[in-house]
């Protein structure tokens, strides 16, 4: 099977990853980090669902690596220019906190790491080549995570 290299997938990895590492190491126990999770989870889930819609609205693609037909600036897009990822790292800061695996930490900057990386420079590049100098004012006012 062929890896198609899209931020889910390199959620699901994670979450894999977390699940390996939460085996026999380190944990932290007790409701309130249940909660915590079960909060960023559904939290990111629905950043994640909210951006999407944003998105199909102004008729622009959610797929990476894709050409943007549109520049999305409201919504979600107000206060990050990648709620989606945002949402994947709310997902995984979840699973982390709600697993109570200490070491499932060390997935957090990984994985913002990876997601900077392959997907949101590039998008950068897009948007720049695409949009020129709207996008250039929007994501002076507007932080890349949060």
């Amino acid at each position: 099977m062929r890896w198609i290299d899209i931020p889910p997938n390199w959620l699901a990895a994670h979450l894999l990853a977390l699940w390996v590492l939460g085996e026999g190491g380190p944990q932290i126990e007790g409701r309130v980090w249940d909660a915590l999770g079960v909060c960023l989870i559904v939290l990111g889930l629905a950043l994640m669902l909210w951006s999407v819609v944003w998105m199909v609205r102004a008729r622009t693609t959610p797929i990476p690596h894709r050409m943007p037909s549109a520049l999305v600036t409201g919504g979600p897009f107000l206060f990050s220019r990648n709620p989606i990822y945002l949402g994947d790292m709310m997902i995984l800061a979840g699973a982390v906190a709600w697993s109570g695996a200490v070491l499932g930490l060390l997935l957090l900057p990984l994985l913002l790491v990876i997601l900077t990386r392959r997907f949101i420079i590039p998008e950068e590049k897009r948007l720049t080549r695409a949009f020129g100098p709207a996008y250039e004012s929007w994501a002076r006012r507007v932080r890349r995570w949060l």
